[in-house]
């Protein structure tokens, strides 16, 4: 068993760089606007002028973006595909997308 835990802990200190496909949503809703439907992509717009910061949703996971200026204002709750590496449980964009 102590093995297991190990194993779990060094898996998730341990990066990952790669593709994610996911919704941009922000802090204070979170999952909640996983979808791009406009009431959706309203509040995400609103949130975010109002201090929000945008996050990634993909999998049904909240992942918080370390470069939150690589999102551009017309992807806000929209579906993306993101390059980049996710380390501590944050995003670093290399580049964004709106999803095919």
């Amino acid at each position: 068993m102590k093995k297991l835990g190990l194993i779990l802990a060094v898996t998730s200190m341990c990066a990952f760089a790669g593709e994610l496909t996911g919704y941009i949503s922000e802090t204070k809703c979170g999952a909640k606007h996983a979808d791009a439907s406009a009431g959706s992509v309203a509040c995400v717009k609103s949130c975010i002028s109002r201090g929000a910061k945008p996050v990634l949703v993909s999998d049904g996971k909240v992942v918080a973006i370390a470069n939150a200026d690589k999102v551009p204002a017309e992807l806000y709750g929209q579906k993306v595909t993101v390059s980049g590496d996710v380390k501590d449980d944050a995003l670093t964009i290399e580049s964004i997308a709106a999803a095919k």
